[in-house]
């Protein structure tokens, strides 16, 4: 998930308690939206200021019409924050990091919703010296 830190960042995620990820007008990043499904792990990525990722978030609630958009062939859902990595791992460090050279954000930067593979989701959290609580029932 990727979001302009200066328009919602990572601590207003952690402030508000939830987030509707919502705005997304790529249909191949909608398609990544519909894919996701309750309790699936997000990497948060600040774009444009920072280039970073920050934190972890849960997906809530799955697919539904996005309220923003007209018709019903856009997409939102919903997530609330696990927790913040304690170091931030850098656009720079995804890149110069060999076993993450196939990882989206390093091929296609500009994908607002990307898929990432269990192995590359937990090679960013090792970078990121940051181990998930065991997962909610």
């Amino acid at each position: 998930m990727k979001s302009e830190p200066d328009v919602f960042s990572w601590q207003k995620f952690v402030t508000d308690g939830h987030g509707v990820w919502d705005g997304v007008r790529n249909f191949s990043a909608r398609n990544n939206l519909r894919a996701m499904k309750v309790g699936d792990f997000a990497l948060f990525y600040h774009s444009n200021i920072g280039k970073e990722v920050v934190g972890v978030a849960e997906l809530s609630r799955e697919h539904y019409p996005d309220p923003t958009a007209p018709g019903s062939n856009w997409s939102a859902v919903d997530f609330v924050p696990v927790m913040e990595l304690a170091v931030p791992v850098t656009l720079q460090a995804v890149r110069e990091e060999p076993s993450l050279a196939e990882m989206v954000l390093v091929k296609k930067s500009r994908l607002s919703v990307q898929p990432v593979t269990k192995d590359q989701f937990e090679r960013v959290l090792k970078m990121g010296k940051t181990k998930l609580p065991k997962k909610r029932n």
